[in-house]
């Protein structure tokens, strides 16, 4: 969904968690936010995505009321931002900042505590109701084993689940979150998102949350927000929204994306300018060839599969990196038509890459009846004689490296093949494509046909040649 046809809009019952109206920011000169709209709905997590500059971070300090905007207007469970204190802003947008970064060494409980501030007067105790607050939110995050070690040390994730410990602790209805996954390893990562999508779904919170990684944004959000050049260019759901053309646009940048047939999973895959200018046919299904092609689509590669079943995990996968792919029905043996289209393929490529250890009859046809270069990929037996062996990361170095070898030994042929045309025109010599002539065109340099002539085992005539 894009242009005009953008919608960020979702039905829910009462005022919705977040309700910007064209909202404009600027630094100075510089304009960061051009009438920016978007709604998220209690119970909702919203990932917004978008480059580096594109103005996320803008816009959730916007919608906590940290940075006012210069036009539009922001509200915040039906309330305008604009028109709240600081502590009544607080105790309706928890925020889980990019940084993890922290001035003093304060205890995990303590940093926890931080967040039922906005609920009482500065010099107030923290109350029973507080207290049990707190330690709920440490619970739910894993925290309290190390409730009383310093921030300072804490892991990286860690830290993270602490302050979002300190966002539940806030009990707020609205969570913005800046890129809380930015630092994480992909365990931590994971666990994190968990978190804030358990935190929306049992408390019917309202989240938007800058996600860098389009993955994990795709497995937890309900929907996405695509920032780029200061404007929302699409929203929707996971699956409408986490597009080639949709992400090209917004990133400037080659985009691949492969929706999973089996889990629903979206793998996106930005793609180097290419360095591998060369036509790859992959024979084989199933990981294995999903990863050729994803490695040779990555190096720029314009690449084929098949024959091979429809649904295939390859197939999914070649439509990713657009690979044209053979298809024959599920648990159909390849009819003619298949096998003929591979073999077109397969003779048109620089090299077939054999992405698999045994060969149907089907794949055998495809890689033996053509003379382009065979590499076969990964561990295993080599499924035909002569085929090279890869692994994945060198696969798209090998495949350059056998295309321009089997380049260079077809130009020596078509320049021997000139040569002897060409001694032909000229002495009426028949040279074979060796270079060695047959005839005689020097009757001192040949054998006369009427003589017999012995090479004894150490090379030398036994006989007369030269009387």
């Amino acid at each position: 969904m894009t242009g005009e046809e953008v919608s960020t809009a979702s039905e829910s019952d009462g005022p919705p968690g977040i309700q910007a109206n064209d909202v404009v920011a600027s630094f100075g000169a510089e304009s960061v936010l051009e009438d920016v709209s978007a709604t998220v709905a209690r119970g909702e997590l919203v990932g917004l995505v978008g480059p580096n500059g594109a103005g996320k971070t803008t816009f959730l300090r916007t919608i906590s009321g940290a940075l006012a905007p210069d036009d539009g207007e922001i509200r915040v469970v039906g309330d305008s931002i604009a028109a709240l204190s600081s502590a009544a802003a607080s105790r309706r947008i928890a925020v889980v900042p990019q940084t993890t970064h922290l001035s003093f060494a304060f205890s995990v409980r303590e940093l926890v505590e931080m967040g039922r501030h906005p609920h009482r007067s500065r010099f107030d105790p923290p109350s029973r109701e507080d207290r049990a607050l707190v330690e709920a939110a440490m619970e739910r995050t894993d925290t309290a084993r190390f409730a009383d070690r310093s921030i300072e040390d804490v892991s990286g994730g860690e830290r993270q689940r602490v302050l979002l410990a300190r966002a539940i602790a806030q009990d707020a209805p609205v969570l913005l979150l800046d890129e809380p996954t930015a630092s994480l390893d992909l365990h931590h990562a994971v666990e994190t998102m968990a978190m804030v999508r358990d935190l929306v779904d049992e408390d019917d919170a309202a989240a938007l949350a800058a996600i860098h990684d389009l993955e994990l944004a795709a497995r937890f959000c309900d929907r996405i927000l695509v920032l780029a050049g200061g404007a929302i260019v699409a929203a929707g759901p996971p699956e409408d929204v986490l597009e080639a053309d949709i992400l090209e646009a917004a990133f400037d940048a080659r985009i691949a994306v492969e929706h999973s047939p089996l889990d629903g999973g979206v793998t996106v895959r930005a793609l180097a300018d290419p360095e591998l200018d060369r036509r790859v046919h992959v024979v084989g299904g199933g990981e294995r060839a999903a990863s050729a092609l994803g490695r040779l689509g990555e190096a720029g590669a314009s690449l084929s599969l098949g024959p091979v079943p429809a649904g295939d995990r390859a197939v999914s996968t070649a439509e990713a990196v657009d690979a044209e792919p053979v298809t024959v029905p599920p648990f159909a043996p390849a009819d003619g038509g298949a096998i003929e289209r591979a073999l077109d393929l397969a003779a048109e490529a620089d090299a077939v890459v054999l992405a698999a250890t045994d060969l149907p009859e089907a794949w055998r046809r495809c890689v033996t009846g053509t003379d382009t270069p065979l590499v076969a990929v990964g561990e295993g037996p080599v499924p035909v004689e002569g085929a090279l062996r890869t692994d994945p990361d060198s696969l798209p170095g090998t495949i350059e490296a056998v295309a321009r070898r089997s380049a260079d030994t077809a130009k020596e042929s078509r320049n021997r093949r000139a040569l002897a045309d060409a001694t032909v025109a000229d002495g009426g010599v028949d040279v074979d494509v060796d270079g060695v002539p047959d005839g005689d065109a020097d009757e001192e340099t040949n054998l006369d046909a009427d003589q017999e002539t012995d090479v004894g085992v150490d090379g030398e005539t036994d006989g007369d040649v030269d009387e």
